[in-house]
């Protein structure tokens, strides 16, 4: 690896570095998160698993619930949290939706595999215990931002009756992936997040959904904001190319970066939201 190289990728996936205004975007999404908390019917903190990261929150639909959205929070499989996308629920409940967030472990103290696995584990929970919370369990979709986007195409590529014997190949109708990483293997070369995520190539192939077909045709939608970076560009696209056969469609999102982007889908009058709507309710 030369330095140019690691110059060029850190230069490209550093989204905060590219956005001089991050840190007030980041507090915008937790007073919008504690608004919606305070004022929506929830669940916080559901255990899926034994460890203290397994908890999901849980959001249901005003009415009778329609889907079900598990949206997989970013922050490079490293940083934030669930809790920093309540913001999401308000628009999502009024159209009967009921929206799950679920954490996970973060690196270095876990792995990106351990990450897969533990929303494989978050979303088969969702399937066996979701009619608690009116949801049909046939109505499940997936969507998630960055890192996010990274596991909601993990989830899709899921063989879920490999994985438990009692849920359905098909258990995901759908997802939204937005800015996802699909070639891990760059980040391999940039020091300034593989510091913690530990990657080697090997590894990083195995993980890239780009490397790993769809397990079913359910329709996967991507986005990217007008503003980011070519390589994020370039991952949008190759996702849409090796995934042809599931691939539904872009949204284009003009003007966004890699973080105001994600917030389009917590507005009833954006493309995004009305894509990730039409999804669950056609």
């Amino acid at each position: 690896m030369t330095d140019a190289m690691s110059a060029y990728y850190d230069r490209q996936y550093n989204a905060r570095a590219m956005i001089p205004d991050h840190a007030q975007i980041f507090e915008r999404w937790k007073k919008r998160s504690q608004e919606a908390r305070t004022s929506l019917p929830c669940r916080l903190d559901v255990p899926y698993g034994a460890t203290a990261a397994e908890k999901l929150d849980i959001f249901p639909a005003e009415g009778k619930s329609e889907a079900l959205l598990v949206f997989i929070h970013g922050g490079y499989w490293r940083s934030l949290d669930k809790s920093d996308f309540s913001y999401l629920a308000p628009a999502f409940s009024r159209r009967g939706v009921t929206l799950a967030l679920p954490n996970y472990g973060l690196c270095p103290k876990i792995g990106i595999e351990d990450i897969v696995k533990q929303n494989l584990l978050a979303i088969a929970w969702l399937w066996h215990y979701g009619a608690r919370y009116g949801v049909n369990p046939g109505r499940l979709y997936v969507a998630g931002h960055s890192a996010g986007g990274h596991l909601t195409a993990m989830m899709l590529a899921a063989r879920w009756n490999t994985y438990m014997p009692e849920l359905p190949y098909n258990l995901l109708k759908g997802g939204l992936a937005i800015s996802g990483i699909y070639d891990l293997e760059p980040l391999v070369h940039a020091p300034f997040v593989n510091q913690d995520l530990k990657l080697g190539r090997a590894q990083a192939r195995r993980l890239s959904p780009a490397t790993i077909p769809p397990a079913t045709t359910a329709p996967l939608y991507t986005a990217v904001g007008g503003e980011e970076s070519d390589e994020f560009k370039r991952q949008n696209a190759l996702i849409a190319r090796t995934w042809r056969y599931a691939f539904a469609g872009d949204i284009p999102m003009p003007g966004c970066n890699h973080l105001t982007v994600v917030e389009e889908l917590a507005n009833p009058d954006s493309a995004l939201f009305k894509v990730a709507l039409g999804m669950m309710t056609r």
